[in-house]
């Protein structure tokens, strides 16, 4: 697979891994912890070099999943993790930047990923309680000690990101962004172009909904975050499977699938952009990484691009309490 450069020189696979799922969000993991950790260290083998993780995720566990895979391989990787979130008996309760928070936080994950440094290391949700100029100047504190490479910021509004980047350099920003969530386009993709700051988009294929393999008739396991979403709603899915099916009848003309095609077109968007799909199943990888071999001429992008603006979304990317951590 060939690479692309986030700011600041960080160069990682054209498509990472996004490791949430392995330990929450989705339902029961089908596998063991043996068995994703073959996962993780077989994305490597397919030419994916970018893992991303969160001290939320579990909490915790995630982390030390992430960190006991590529402890072997470490120096062939690039590792994202977050800081972020107050989380008191293995819940998060609200969030929590305070610059003595985000040190903690920074030699906690280091512990659980078996690490001396953090590659990239994101705020994960924006702290109305704490300026983002204390943050940035925090994490800036990180890197000059050695123990963080990178500093990013996720679901950050372009006036953070300004703030943030005039204090330290913003290497990358993680926020949703696909062919059915399309809210970047108008403020946050000009300003990550002026200020050279990559892109990195999760969910890029919809939470699955973009590859075909949810439908109105699918039943969400327990556990099973697309439950609570509004998008995921049973009319919803029925509403939005016109779209679904215009991006499986180009990839069957690519001889492609329709996952690969949503990644492809975001690929096409900017050089700079690098998505994060997640799968818990080595052969979804493998199916992803193809996405980067999969090229899709100018024309056929804008033909995407108004199938997605005349066929149209139905439904909220997120429930009312899950947006209320967006900062807009």
């Amino acid at each position: 697979m060939h690479t692309r450069t986030l700011g600041q020189g960080l160069e990682v696979s054209a498509i990472g891994l996004g490791c949430m799922g392995m330990s929450q969000s989705y339902g029961p993991n089908p596998g063991t912890r043996e068995e994703m950790i073959g996962v993780l260290r077989s994305a490597l083998d397919l030419g994916v070099t970018f893992f991303d993780t969160a001290e939320v995720y579990g909490p915790y566990v995630n982390e030390e999943l992430v960190g006991e895979a590529l402890a072997p391989i470490r120096d062939e990787v690039v590792i994202a993790t977050k800081f972020g979130w107050d989380i008191v008996d293995g819940k998060s309760v609200g969030l929590d930047s305070r610059p003595e928070q985000i040190r903690r936080v920074a030699e906690d994950s280091l512990r659980r990923l078996r690490t001396d440094v953090i590659d990239l290391f994101y705020q994960h949700r924006v702290d109305p309680a704490v300026p983002i100029e204390d943050v940035a100047g925090a994490v800036g504190e990180l890197i000059a000690e050695g123990k963080v490479r990178h500093f990013g910021l996720s679901e950050a509004s372009a006036d953070t990101i300004r703030r943030a980047h005039a204090v330290h350099p913003v290497t990358a920003l993680q926020s949703e962004y696909s062919l059915w969530t399309r809210d970047p386009e108008a403020e946050i993709l000009p300003v990550l172009g002026e200020l050279g700051i990559g892109f990195v988009p999760f969910s890029p294929l919809g939470k699955g909904f973009l590859t075909g393999t949810v439908d109105q008739n699918t039943d969400f396991a327990a556990g099973d975050i697309r439950g609570t979403i509004p998008r995921f709603s049973e009319e919803n899915r029925a509403a939005n499977q016109a779209l679904v099916g215009q991006i499986a009848g180009l990839a069957a003309a690519k001889q492609a699938t329709a996952g690969q095609i949503a990644l492809a077109w975001l690929l096409a968007r900017q050089p700079w952009i690098v998505p994060i799909p997640g799968t818990r199943r080595t052969s979804r990888i493998a199916e992803n990484a193809g996405a980067a071999a999969v090229a899709l001429s100018a024309d056929e992008v804008a033909d995407l691009d108004l199938l997605a603006a005349r066929v149209g979304v139905s439904g909220d990317r997120y429930n009312a309490q899950q947006m209320s951590f967006v900062d807009r």
